[in-house]
Order: C-alpha cells, then sequence, then structure tokens
C-alpha cells in the first residue's frame, strides 16, 4: 500500500507543524516588518488581541485570534508604508478598534466607510506598515 506525499503514515504522531497552519492553498504564515518588534508586538496585541510568542526578544511571533495565521515580526524587511498587497483584518467593533489604534500609537488613513455590506477602514501601524479592518455589517 503506497502512502499519500502529502500525509505521512505517521501524521498523528507529527510534532513539528500545527496541523491548523498546514492547510493547503491558505495564507496561514506572515512577516510583518517592524524596526521595533517589541512594540508592534504590544500593539497587535493589545489592539487585536493576537497571542504573542517570546514577546521580549528580538523576534516575538503571533498567533491571531483565529488560530490560522501565524507570524513574526522582522526588522530587516521594509515597511508595507504604501497600499500594494493589502491585508485585511476583520473586527467585530470597527469604531472601537480604530480608537484602539490610535490609543496604542497607530495611525488611520482612511476612515471607516460603507463598502457594500461592510464597513472598511485603513491604518498605519506603529511600524508604517498600511493594513486593512473591515466587519461584515449584516451581522
Amino acid at each position: 500500500m503506497s502512502q499519500s506525499p502529502q500525509r505521512p503514515a505517521d501524521a498523528e504522531h507529527h510534532h513539528g507543524i500545527d496541523a491548523r497552519l498546514a492547510t493547503p492553498g491558505a495564507i496561514t504564515y506572515l512577516h510583518l516588518p517592524a524596526a521595533d518588534a517589541r512594540r508592534a508586538a504590544r500593539f497587535y496585541r493589545e489592539v487585536f488581541g493576537w497571542r504573542i510568542s517570546n514577546p521580549d526578544s528580538d523576534r516575538p511571533s503571533f498567533d491571531d485570534t483565529s488560530g490560522h495565521l501565524s507570524g513574526a515580526w522582522i526588522s530587516h524587511h521594509l515597511a508595507a508604508a504604501e497600499p500594494g498587497l493589502l491585508a485585511y483584518i476583520y473586527v467585530s467593533e470597527i469604531e472601537d478598534t480604530v480608537a484602539r489604534i490610535v490609543a496604542h500609537g497607530g495611525e488611520i488613513v482612511t476612515e471607516p466607510f460603507p463598502e457594500g455590506l461592510l464597513t472598511v477602514a485603513l491604518f498605519r501601524d506603529p511600524s508604517g506598515n498600511v493594513l486593512g479592518l473591515w466587519h461584515d455589517n449584516t451581522r
């Protein structure tokens, strides 16, 4: 009997990769540029509730609240200061999130506005990266 190349016979005993992240076709890992990785980690923990590992190191890592995206802050990458590839973070209360962003050293680039059934906004984190927010108005 042949083994599938994607799933070894002893997959249930594998202790290396978090199974939630090993989803074919899904974006599950992200590097976020940050000259001050510790400050960036505090910002995302306080604003979005991300779980931070090694917060006092020079390369803290994170898991977002979905459990399907992990990553780390990288000091040798340039900040994504202009929207190109633009990641959006889902939030349950966009106005509250905007207030937390500003309170924790971020900047609102585009105030929340309706886009179909959504409300969206753009913000700049303390490291200079521009990301988006979105909220489903039907919920």
